[in-house]
């Protein structure tokens, strides 16, 4: 990037007489510039959200390494050497042509005992560094890769050592401040036109509270980090973190240009930034850049940089043929390890340190997906079949960082697989698709893993319809049930199904099913027991709220063309939310947890609803239990609340409803004067004839007056 000249009035007066221009007739601000380009130009008004991001120059050497403690060879063995490199190097990426050179002392023609070697990508070389950096060729020669980028960074560390400046500390925001609301409200975040907005949600009041808002705040979207901790905004120069006890501030600036897509590590350590830029050339990919950043420092940990195509195997289908997101995180809260597909091998990386673990890849020929336990460092993998069949699909289950292999099942005639975790670990799903023996149509069933137990036991689950298309599957979150959308009609049927049967773990079963249901999702509450069988799209948002542990509907309710379904943390309230995909009813819904409709919020232009999440509760299971069954006596104090609430708001009402019935009042008597004072004009105007009800009773009279009328005609014959 050419830096800008920088002219004095006199060179500009100069070149416009050369050019014929009269600047004086010239009005410099009718000057509009191009659309998206300000010419290095800062407006005087721009805030934190535009500050001037330090462009990126590239060196043209990020894709290439040196090796360096090489054997130091004469002329007759360099081509075995050099055999040797490409043969190490060529399992890692591909080397350009003439990509390796091995410098030659000139006055004895031996090697240096190092060497360069150029990649494709700058991606290929950033692997390479990690999977051979201390790569043991023989007990004499252990390589050392850097990258070459890196050896002006080293030649500037400074000759004499610094201590660094320690800052007196300060105080930060109570980012948690939030949680200790005396009235044990959560709050969500609203996007509508160009206003992003955020509420308490007071149920007992039936309306939102507001807490924070700001006109153009975000380019692009809003999202909650997963423990509520922080609300991040994406603009085009990069992703802004905020927080705070009562406003939101700017806590940290994540810089990257044109980010499209975050997403956050389960335990806040980390936050990840993507970006896709179209190529010049249209023959190329387009080129993908991804950042890892520390979330409380902001610091770059660790940048992946390369085309879509090294991104994208065993990918399903994305932004630009990405599956997002393209790190999943492992080791539950912990944040301690992430990790991608790619071709033939799972690619994971512990945070310690941002390697590989044991820096190389897992080698798995043909997987096809992979997802992590959600609480321990276990990787479920699903490998396709090969060989026509010959050697079968399978599921296994691997624990990190040991890479042991920890249970595995064979799948044949698999058409299609998808895993699905329970909350807590305990349990693992796998939906099969399988084809039956004539290949023409295919039938689903489940393979249910058991985690916790020894050795990992297997139940096969197949529906009473085995035929019947599974339209949608979900665990209870915490819980041991599952419930299935499945069914080929208009109105599929749902099963609920449990993992444990009169206190015997070891058999699945069946608690009931629905017939002929308006659904197709499912929207468990966080807390378990109660679900939302929905209908969106085709069935325009029917709602059907749903006991599980009394196996009843507690209420049924609809949200027309509604888009969106999301419980609160707690699992009391339910949102339902009608965004832009559809031009009407934009707005949003609140439910309480047994489908009483609270209150409603139009908005145009709605865009997004999302929940504040929760932290993990400090409370062992055992107290949560110990709170569950002594509910009554606790909730005393919150009934006697709500009463006062309750009575609150009827004397409020009753207010509203006096106010309003003196005004009418007040109205009726002010015309009923008018009316008076105007008497004798109307009198006049009549020639003293009495208007409306001015004249006497006598005037008219009341009488009564009988008619018949016949009916119908009957002709009788008698003898």
């Amino acid at each position: 990037m050419a830096a800008a000249a920088v002219l004095s009035m006199s060179e500009i007066e100069n070149k416009a007489m050369n050019l014929g221009i009269d600047l004086s007739t010239i009005v410099f601000d009718n000057v509009v510039l191009p659309p998206g380009d300000d010419f290095g130009i800062t407006s005087d008004d721009e805030d934190i959200l535009h500050e001037e991001v330090a462009p990126e120059f590239e060196t043209g050497y990020g894709n290439v390494i040196v090796v360096d403690n090489l054997p130091v060879v004469s002329p007759e063995k360099f081509a075995k050497l050099e055999g040797v490199i490409r043969k190490i190097y060529s399992q890692t990426g591909v080397i350009k042509e003439g990509g390796l050179w091995m410098p030659v002392n000139p006055d004895t023609n031996m090697t240096l005992g190092y060497c360069f070697i150029e990649f494709n990508t700058a991606q290929e070389a950033k692997e390479a560094k990690e999977k051979t950096d201390g790569y043991k060729l023989d007990k004499s020669h252990i390589f050392i890769v850097d990258m070459f980028d890196d050896i002006e960074r080293y030649m500037n560390v400074p000759e004499e050592w610094t201590p660094a400046e320690i800052k007196p500390y300060e105080a930060g925001d109570h980012l948690q401040h939030w949680l200790t609301d005396e009235k044990a409200r959560d709050q969500f975040v609203i996007r509508a036109g160009i206003v992003t907005e955020i509420f308490w949600n007071d149920a007992r009041q039936l309306r939102p509270d507001p807490v924070y808002q700001y006109q153009y705040w975000i380019d692009n979207f809003v999202q909650w980090s997963p423990l509520g901790t922080y609300l991040a905004t994406v603009h085009r120069q990069g992703a802004i973190v905020w927080g705070g006890k009562s406003t939101f501030n700017h806590i940290h600036r994540f810089p990257h240009n044109q980010v499209k897509h975050i997403d956050f590590s389960p335990g806040e350590r980390f936050l990840v930034t993507y970006s896709s830029q179209e190529p010049s050339n249209p023959r190329d990919t387009h080129r993908v850049v991804l950042n890892i950043f520390d979330l409380r420092t902001g610091k770059l940990m660790r940048d992946f940089k390369g085309s879509v195509d090294d991104f994208t195997t065993g990918g399903s289908g994305g932004l630009s043929g990405i599956s997002w997101p393209i790190f999943k995180w492992g080791g539950g809260n912990e944040d301690k390890y992430f990790a991608r597909i790619g071709k033939n091998a799972i690619y994971v990386y512990e945070t310690e340190t941002f390697i590989l673990v044991d820096k190389k890849s897992y080698k798995v020929d043909n997987v096809g997906d992979f997802s992590w336990s959600p609480t321990d460092s276990i990787l479920a993998l699903f490998v396709l079949e090969l060989g026509g069949g010959n050697q079968p699909a399978r599921v296994s289950l691997v624990q990190m960082p040991g890479k042991v292999e920890l249970r595995q099942k064979n799948l044949f005639s698999v058409s299609d697989c998808k895993m699905y975790w329970q909350s807590n670990g305990e349990y693992l799903a796998v939906k099969v698709d399988r084809y039956t023996k004539t290949k023409k149509s295919t039938y689903t069933g489940f393979e249910l893993f058991r985690i916790k137990e020894r050795d990992i036991p297997i139940e096969v689950l197949e529906l009473d319809n085995k035929n019947d298309k599974i339209i949608a599957f979900a665990w209870e979150p915490k819980g041991h049930r599952f419930a299935v959308i499945h069914g080929d009609g208009p109105r599929p049927d749902v099963s609920f199904y449990s993992m444990k049967t009169g206190g015997i773990t070891a058999r699945v079963s069946k608690l009931t099913t629905l017939k002929a249901k308006q659904a197709n999702a499912l929207y468990w509450s966080p807390a378990g027991r109660f679900i939302v069988l929905a209908g969106l799209k085709g069935f325009n948002g029917q709602l059907e709220f749903y006991n599980v542990d009394d196996l009843e509907t507690m209420a049924t309710g609809e949200h027309f063309m509604c888009t969106d379904i999301e419980w609160d943390p707690t699992g009391r309230y339910v949102a339902t939310a009608v965004t832009l995909v559809h031009v009407m009813e934009n707005g949003f819904h609140i439910w309480s947890f047994n489908g009483k409709l609270l209150y409603r919020i139009p908005k145009d232009h709605f865009f997004q609803f999302q929940w504040r999440p929760h932290p993990q509760s400090l409370l062992s299971s055992e107290k949560e239990e110990e709170i569950s069954r002594n509910l009554r006596k606790y909730s005393k104090k919150y009934e006697a609340e709500d009463q006062d609430v309750s009575l609150a708001l009827s004397e409020q009402n009753r207010k509203k409803r006096r106010v309003l019935q003196e005004e009418w009042e007040t109205w009726t008597a002010r015309w009923k004067q008018y009316h008076e004072e105007e008497r004798e004009l109307r009198l006049q105007l009549r020639d003293g004839e009495p208007s409306d009800d001015e004249g006497s009773q006598e005037q008219y009279e009341a009488k009564e007056v009988e008619a018949e009328e016949v009916l119908d005609v009957h002709e009788e014959i008698v003898d």
